[in-house]
């Protein structure tokens, strides 16, 4: 009898070890070499070299068309950036900052004496519900689910093309 409790603890440790946090998915598939961002289609590419590995529809920025400039515009930027890091306790479920602003956006908002913003992510969300498709200040959001997916495939230094 004695054994058979030892047992059921052993059975019990053995199951909650497999226990983490559901939103960190684990993915062994080919490397995201890049994403493509298609503002005006409302989508993402996740890419191996050529081939797309997963697609979705996304949100951007409360006034998407354009090239951010300048920090409250609402425009998420166009361009070729990097992803920077995962961020795992983001306000948005899960995170991937893009690394904007880069030197020439600093450059030209400086010129025109403004600041060009930055905080810029790939996130999930929002909390509660948006009358509108497009409601972030500038980042690229998904659902928390389709998050999930994405934040287990890409690491930092994956390259993202943000095209108009």
């Amino acid at each position: 009898m004695r054994t058979l409790g030892w047992l059921a603890i052993l059975v019990a440790v053995i199951g909650l070890s497999g226990c983490g946090d559901p939103k960190f998915r684990k993915y062994r598939g080919p490397e995201v070499t890049q994403i493509q961002v298609h503002k005006a289609d409302r989508r993402m590419y996740l890419l191996h070299n050529d081939k797309v590995l997963k697609a979705y529809d996304i949100a951007l920025g409360f006034a998407p068309e354009g090239h951010k400039q300048f920090e409250g515009d609402g425009k998420t930027p166009e361009g070729a950036y990097t992803i920077s890091h995962k961020n795992p306790n983001s306000r948005f479920h899960l995170s991937l900052r893009i690394d904007y602003p880069n030197a020439n956006d600093i450059a030209f908002a400086e010129a025109q004496g403004k600041q060009p913003g930055g905080d810029i992510f790939i996130h999930g969300g929002p909390r509660r519900p948006v009358s509108v498709r497009d409601w972030t200040e500038g980042c690229v959001a998904l659902t928390d689910k389709e998050m999930e997916v994405v934040y287990s495939m890409v690491k930092p230094g994956t390259p993202i093309y943000i095209l108009p």
